[in-house]
């Protein structure tokens, strides 16, 4: 319990002192100050640091890696894997349906869950999409969204990359939410640790792998990196969250490129 308050208490502090660096940080001429809260990114000095850390990291190993995996594994294994790893997020997004009311939307996630678990082979072969049963936009995100909470400031994670601070929130959220953890844990602490190794590995890869080129064009193509990468963050971002009615397709990042 004195621990937790440790915790708690640190995270506190932290919190207040960056609030109060953001705060101090603010423009004085309108102008300024207009620009200001129009990007929304009051964290922008650490945002920019951890930015860079992300983009040597990946420079270095994750792009490697990812151009590795599309040598190494054959286009149908590739599509199996990803739809595999898009299967298993299929109960989260039924979950947040449900709590945004969105009772048909969850009715097309479910079908979509139980056709693919079943005939399609745990997911590895999307007959629903063929069927035009379209994987449905469902996180806690977008569940806050829906709520009425606002974004919050733009941030950039260690590893994960652009976010807001209502969605950092919803990450967190969908993690703890997600049922296959739970069912690796009942084999045992090994078992559920090589799930989540496998399991976070295996989505970063896939993901990086599908959008190398994608990527590449938009680091070329920029004056300011980390500021084009905002930007397209934001209308991805924004798509999803305007996503209404039943059947639709959830965008992809790659229609961005």
């Amino acid at each position: 319990m004195l621990s937790l308050r440790r915790t708690a208490i640190v995270l506190t502090l932290l919190t207040a002192s960056v609030a109060l660096s953001a705060c101090a940080d603010m423009p004085n001429s309108p102008q300024a100050k207009a620009d200001y809260d129009s990007t929304n990114d009051p964290l922008e000095g650490v945002n920019r640091v951890i930015f860079d850390v992300n983009d040597f990291l990946d420079r270095l190993l994750i792009r490697p890696i990812a151009e590795l995996y599309r040598a190494t594994v054959p286009p149908p294994i590739r599509d199996r894997v990803t739809n595999i790893l898009s299967n298993m997020r299929e109960p989260v997004i039924f979950a947040n349906n449900l709590l945004q009311g969105e009772v048909t939307r969850a009715g097309v996630t479910a079908e979509r869950f139980a056709i693919n678990t079943t005939l399609g082979i745990g997911g590895a072969f999307d007959w629903a999409n063929d069927w035009k049963l379209y994987q449905q936009v469902g996180d806690f995100g977008q569940t806050l969204y829906s709520w009425g909470v606002g974004p919050g400031p733009y941030l950039v994670l260690p590893l994960l990359g652009p976010y807001n601070t209502r969605d950092a929130v919803g990450f967190g959220v969908d993690s703890v939410m997600s049922p296959w953890q739970y069912l690796a844990n009942d084999g045992g602490s090994q078992t559920y640790w090589q799930y989540q190794y496998v399991s976070t590995g295996m989505d970063g890869v896939t993901k990086r792998e599908q959008n190398i080129e994608g990527l590449d064009a938009l680091r070329k193509g920029s004056l300011d990196f980390y500021a084009q990468m905002r930007s397209v963050y934001r209308q991805y971002r924004d798509k999803q969250l305007g996503v209404k009615g039943t059947a639709v397709q959830a965008p992809k990042f790659e229609d961005y490129e």
